[in-house]
């Protein structure tokens, strides 16, 4: 069981203003990404593929050799070892076409018990709308390892029924964008913020002439693009080399109940408080007795439970974080205390729900 610590961290971004490249803070709209899907079948495992209950790699694979004129009898399974079912998942950057090659992502779908040495046989990738846009075929990457004995021992590295084939895909589609065809071009903030809204309008205006950039709301801004792709295009890349000031966001405390991960960002305050945290520690310890018998009665010798049970408290003293605490106060009154990540949670939400926390809590 890792041993968890309190790791309070101090973001890089100050709270003063600072110019960015306005493509570090917007999305583009249509200029995106797409996911595609696929069933598939991988062959030659050394034995680890689906087992015989998995009914769907049969019959792929009865459906698969049919192609190629080879019918099976019926009711006759092939009881296949080698072969198992898997899913196959890739994402197709924006604006690639036909011939270009992307990595697939391949994981089992039955009850194989790895995937190492396989190749993973020619399969459709469909988009949302249920058309192909790309096939997969290669030989499969896998990171983990997993070996058992013959006592049933086994030892699991990593994961084995999932893995990679770089560039195993290639496109036989491209994924129609309507970018080229809008009047406007639409920049998404991801993070919205009405005053980085209103910097990237004052700075595109300021760079290309009054009327260029409005915002409808804070996280969309409408930009008027030239028509023709070639100035689009050019236009765009000067759209990303302008730098902005990015607005204020709220300072945000993330804790990762898991690891015990607690982090500060830079601007958390709290207005003035006084906090007393204990800790209520109940000990219960067995400790038998032997029961003698006097000598010549009719007593026998037995063991009586006897238990001890004790009940401490820490008693903490009450500190107090006056208006405007930093957050270097923050981090050294909380050590000093040799507080673990769970008291410091509570402290943290107990402040918040006092009101005396002007940060996002956030727990995952």
């Amino acid at each position: 069981m890792l041993k968890r610590s309190l790791v309070a961290l101090l973001l890089a971004w100050p709270l003063s203003t600072t110019a960015v490249p306005l493509m570090d803070l917007v999305d583009i709209e249509g200029i995106r990404g797409n996911q595609l899907i696929g069933y598939g079948l991988v062959v030659g495992l050394d034995g680890t593929g689906d087992k015989n209950q998995v009914k769907f790699t049969s019959q792929s694979v009865a459906n698969m050799i049919k192609q190629f004129g080879i019918n099976l009898p019926p009711n006759v399974d092939p009881k296949l070892k080698n072969v198992a079912a898997v899913t196959v998942t890739a994402e197709i950057p924006p604006s690639y076409s036909p011939g270009q090659t992307v990595d697939v992502t391949v994981a089992s779908l039955g009850d194989a018990k790895s995937l190492r040495g396989g190749q993973l046989l020619m399969t459709p990738l469909q988009g949302v709308d249920g058309e192909t846009y790309a096939l997969a075929q290669g030989a499969i990457v896998v990171g983990g390892l997993n070996a058992t004995g013959q006592s049933g021992s086994s030892v699991a590295i990593n994961s084995a029924n999932s893995g990679r084939v770089p560039n195993g895909a290639t496109v036989e589609r491209m994924i129609p964008s309507d970018f080229s065809e809008r009047d406007e071009v639409m920049l998404n903030l991801r993070q919205p913020s009405f005053q980085t809204a209103a910097r990237v309008v004052e700075a595109v205006n300021g760079r290309f002439g009054s009327g260029t950039a409005s915002a409808l709301n804070s996280t969309k801004i409408a930009i008027r693009a030239p028509i023709t792709s070639t100035q689009r295009i050019g236009f765009m890349a000067m759209l990303e080399g302008l730098e902005v000031e990015e607005g204020r966001e709220r300072p945000k405390v993330v804790f990762n109940s898991r690891t015990g991960t607690v982090v500060v960002g830079q601007g958390v305050r709290v207005k003035a408080a006084a906090v007393a945290h204990g800790t209520l520690t109940v000990t219960i310890s067995e400790n038998p007795q032997v029961s003698q018998p006097n000598a010549f009665s009719s007593g026998q010798t037995a063991v009586v439970p006897r238990s001890d049970v004790a009940v401490s408290q820490d008693k903490n003293a009450m500190f107090k974080w006056p208006d405007g605490a930093s957050l270097d106060s923050i981090i050294s009154t909380v050590n000093s205390l040799g507080a673990t990540p769970d008291d410091v949670m509570s402290i943290l939400q107990a402040l918040e729900q006092a009101g005396a926390l002007n940060a996002e809590l956030i727990v995952i």
